[in-house]
C-alpha cells in the first residue's frame, strides 16, 4: 500500500499547499471572439476531408465558458447544432472528446453515470469516481442537470442499479451534504479514527454503516487527520484496513474516497495510468479525467504523475495515441515543465 504510505508522508505539505492559485491547464483565451471562432469552425467544418486538427485546436484553447458562447453563435449564424455538425464530421474518438468538451461540466458528469447504469452491467468504476472526488456545488449541479435530461432522480437510479452496502455509500455520497469546513477538529478526528478501528478491526464483523457515515460526511480535511490518527490505534494504515475489513465494489468506493481526500491530482493521475496500462487504450477514462479536470488542477495531475510513474504524462499519451486526437489530448495536459 505504497500509494497510501506516500501520501501519508506528505500530509503536512498537503495542508500547507491548499492554494488558491489556479491549477487547471485551460484557462479563458486572450483574443477570444465567439462569432469568429463559429466561422472557423464552420470553415473546417466543410472544407475537404475536414480539417479536424483545426477544430480540435480551437475547442482544446478555449475554456468552458467560452464554448457555450461558440455554440450559441454558430446555432445563431449557421441555424444548426455545432454538435450535431461536429457529430457527423469528425472521427470516434475526436467526437467523444468534442463533444465533452462542448458540455457544460455539470451536464457532462450526468451524461457520464447515466452511461455507465445503461443498458446490461454498471460500470461502478466510473460511479465511484464521480461521486467520491465532486464537490458537494458539483453534485447538486449534476443532479439538476440529470434530472432535466432524464427526468428522474440520480438517487434513485443508483438506488435501483446498485444493491447492499455499495447502494448506501454512493447515495450518501450523491447527497452532497459532505462537511466543507476546512479546519480540522483534532479531537473530532482522534475520537472518528479510534471508532473506526473498534467498528472494524477490533471486532467480528465490520460496522459498514459506520464506515459510510464518516467516510461520507467529513471533509477531506476532517478525514486526512483522522487517517493519520488511525494508526495510533491500528498496526496496519486505513487503506490496509479497508482491504482487510472490506471487499468489492463497497471497498472500491471507500478507498477512493481516501485517496481523493488525501490527494485527488494523485487519485487522477493513478486514473490515467490505469487508462493506458495493459493491452489497448480506455481513451473514454482518458477523456472523461481530462476535460473534468482541465479547469480545475490538470497542472496538479500532470506533476503527480511524473512523480509517481517516474515519465511525463504527455509521453505515455503520445505512446497510446495519434493524429489529431493526440495532438488535442496533449494540448488539454499543457507544457511538460
Amino acid at each position: 500500500m505504497s500509494f497510501f504510505k506516500d501520501l501519508l508522508r506528505d500530509i503536512a505539505n498537503l495542508d500547507d499547499d491548499d492554494d488558491e492559485s489556479f491549477k487547471g491547464s485551460v484557462c479563458p483565451y486572450a483574443l477570444f471572439s465567439a462569432s469568429s471562432d463559429a466561422d472557423m469552425l464552420n470553415r473546417a467544418i466543410k472544407a475537404p476531408g475536414v480539417e479536424e486538427t483545426a477544430i480540435m485546436d480551437l475547442l482544446v484553447k478555449r475554456n468552458n465558458d467560452q464554448r457555450q458562447q461558440i455554440k450559441a453563435a454558430y446555432q445563431q449564424a449557421y441555424g444548426k447544432s455545432l454538435e450535431a455538425d461536429l457529430e457527423t464530421v469528425l472521427t470516434e474518438d475526436l467526437k467523444d472528446l468534442a463533444l465533452a468538451l462542448l458540455m457544460i461540466p455539470a451536464q457532462y458528469d450526468a451524461q457520464q453515470v447515466k452511461q455507465a447504469m445503461q443498458g446490461f452491467g454498471t460500470d461502478e468504476d466510473v460511479l465511484i469516481e464521480i461521486l467520491a472526488s465532486r464537490s458537494n456545488e458539483q453534485i447538486i449541479e449534476m443532479k439538476k442537470a440529470y434530472k432535466e435530461a432524464y427526468q428522474s432522480e440520480l438517487e434513485d437510479e443508483i438506488e435501483s442499479d446498485t444493491r447492499g452496502d455499495f447502494e448506501d455509500a454512493l447515495v450518501s455520497l450523491c447527497k452532497g451534504t459532505r462537511s466543507d469546513d476546512t479546519d480540522v477538529d483534532k479531537r473530532q478526528a482522534d475520537w472518528d479514527a479510534k471508532a473506526l478501528y473498534e467498528a472494524g478491526e477490533n471486532k467480528t464483523g465490520t460496522d459498514n454503516a459506520f464506515f459510510i457515515e464518516i467516510f461520507t460526511t467529513r471533509s477531506d480535511a476532517q478525514l486526512r487527520r483522522t487517517f493519520q490518527r488511525y494508526t495510533k490505534y491500528s498496526d496496519v494504515d486505513m487503506m490496509e484496513a479497508l482491504d482487510s475489513e472490506t471487499s468489492g465494489h463497497f471497498e472500491d468506493c471507500l478507498t477512493a474516497i481516501v485517496k481523493c481526500a488525501m490527494n485527488k491530482p494523485a487519485f487522477f493521475a493513478e486514473k490515467l495510468n490505469l487508462a493506458m496500462e495493459g493491452s489497448g487504450t480506455r481513451t473514454k477514462t482518458l477523456i472523461r479525467v481530462l476535460v473534468t479536470r482541465s479547469e480545475l488542477d490538470l497542472k496538479k495531475v500532470v506533476a503527480e504523475y511524473k512523480k509517481k510513474y517516474g515519465r511525463p504524462l504527455q509521453q505515455d499519451i503520445l505512446a497510446e495515441a495519434s493524429g489529431a486526437f493526440e495532438t488535442a489530448l496533449l494540448t488539454l495536459c499543457g507544457s511538460d515543465d
